[in-house]
């Protein structure tokens, strides 16, 4: 099935439904601090309320290789709603240098209506060289069209997982008996800190260039964030590291001291704090030491690269960034790969979706509570790889095409195995 071309925020809209049976809230009725406090700047975003309702998802393709990626994902979508028998309602329109192109904006207000009518979102890729270099009136976020919708649905919570995959370790810098089995969920604060200063600028300092920008956390951002990480550890292996330099920062100094008052909370989960340059060695030293991360957005942006090299690619990496209380699982969420949009291979059908499809899995897992089909999913991209398709940032000649349906007949055969328990 091929995905439909994106519209721009005129004309009509392009839309798809599978018709299959609805799905419900979950039965959870928690609504805890840390749910309020995402809420709060969420505005009229969709969540999930009392009565049935069909899910919809926004689907923004973005720039360079994002459309090819967002088709494979799409397909994988189509497959688990089958089998699921779950339905839902997808729309489509542009972001970021798409969208600028046609509407000299990164974002209009209209896909960010559509995004607040919506479950979830999901992002194929954003940026390139066309438009690095355009400065629009506004702050940073009206500067990217991904870090718009962030901003102003306050998707503060960033989850940036990464494993070591069986198949691909050799694809790996670091030697396999560090890297086997390692699990890693960098947890990034997505909308403060350096990259949405307000307090930023250029300028001339006696006669000098001079560039700033003021990072700054107020105790509710960091409240909120902290406690996403540690109701996540209790689903995982229950262990917390927070980064930060509060050695010789003010802004980590509150930042720990309102994490250490969060973890008194959680006397379940195991927490240490590390200073951010030995965090960043223990990493790779001994990454299987390590289960969520909590670090700034500065820092969690570049330790979820940093983390990627377990996976032995960027276009393995799958990423979420949610608002609410992540151990419900009906989180508000947008989803995207994080490996870039590529331009140097757009269009010529050998980027990795792997990265895309897994976004989907944590779309089903933390917007959707399936959890189950996210595991599933991850099963069939182990079988995938261990039956030798890999494209080319992987170590193999398997085009974008090629991978996917690999991939969908491994789904399936999983999808099967589940049924027969």
């Amino acid at each position: 099935m091929k995905s439909p071309t994106p519209t721009g925020s005129k004309g009509k809209q392009r839309k798809r439904r599978r018709r299959a049976s609805q799905i419900g809230p979950s039965t959870s009725g928690a609504k805890s601090l840390l749910l309020r406090a995402g809420l709060a700047g969420l505005g009229s975003a969709r969540l999930w309320g009392e009565k049935y309702t069909m899910p919809k998802v926004l689907a923004l393709p973005g720039d360079g290789i994002g459309p090819e990626i967002m088709d494979s994902a799409l397909k994988v979508l189509d497959r688990l709603a089958e089998h699921a028998q779950m339905s839902f309602e997808i729309d489509f329109d542009l972001l970021h240098g798409a969208s600028f192109d046609q509407h000299r904006t990164f974002c209009t207000q209209v896909v960010l209506d559509k995004a607040r009518d919506s479950h979830a979102v999901l992002v194929g890729a954003v940026g390139g060289p066309a438009w690095d270099n355009i400065r629009l009136p506004g702050g940073p976020e009206n500067q990217d069209g991904l870090m718009f919708l962030r901003h102003h649905l306050q998707t503060f919570l960033g989850l940036r997982p990464a494993r070591s995959w069986g198949p691909l370790v050799s694809q790996s810098p670091l030697r396999p008996e560090r890297t086997q089995g390692a699990e890693i969920m960098i947890l990034r604060e997505m909308c403060g800190g350096a990259m949405f200063a307000r307090d930023r600028g250029l300028g001339l300092v006696d006669g000098r260039r001079r560039g700033y920008d003021l990072t700054a956390y107020d105790e509710t951002e960091v409240e909120r964030f902290a406690r996403g990480g540690f109701e996540l550890a209790r689903q995982r292996r229950g262990r917390v590291v927070s980064c930060d330099k509060s050695n010789v920062m003010e802004s980590y100094k509150l930042w720990r001291a309102v994490v250490n008052e969060v973890a008194a909370d959680y006397p379940d989960v195991a927490f240490e704090n590390m200073f951010a340059d030995n965090c960043a060695f223990q990493l790779m030293a001994r990454p299987g030491y390590f289960d969520v991360v909590l670090c700034c957005n500065q820092l969690g942006d570049l330790f979820s690269d940093l983390t990627g090299v377990l996976s032995g690619s960027l276009g393995m990496l799958p990423s979420a960034c949610l608002v609410g209380d992540p151990g419900l699982g009906r989180c508000f969420g947008i989803y995207e790969s994080t490996g870039g949009s590529a331009p140097d291979i757009a269009g010529r059908g050998i980027a990795n979706p792997l990265g895309m499809i897994l976004s989907v899995g944590l779309m089903f897992e933390h917007s959707f509570a399936r959890r189950d089909l996210s595991r599933i999913l991850d099963q069939a991209v182990e079988a995938t790889l261990a039956a030798g398709y890999s494209t080319q940032d992987i170590g193999g000649t398997a085009t974008t095409a090629a991978m996917t349906d690999a991939l969908l007949t491994a789904l399936d055969q999983q999808l099967r195995a589940a049924d027969r328990g």
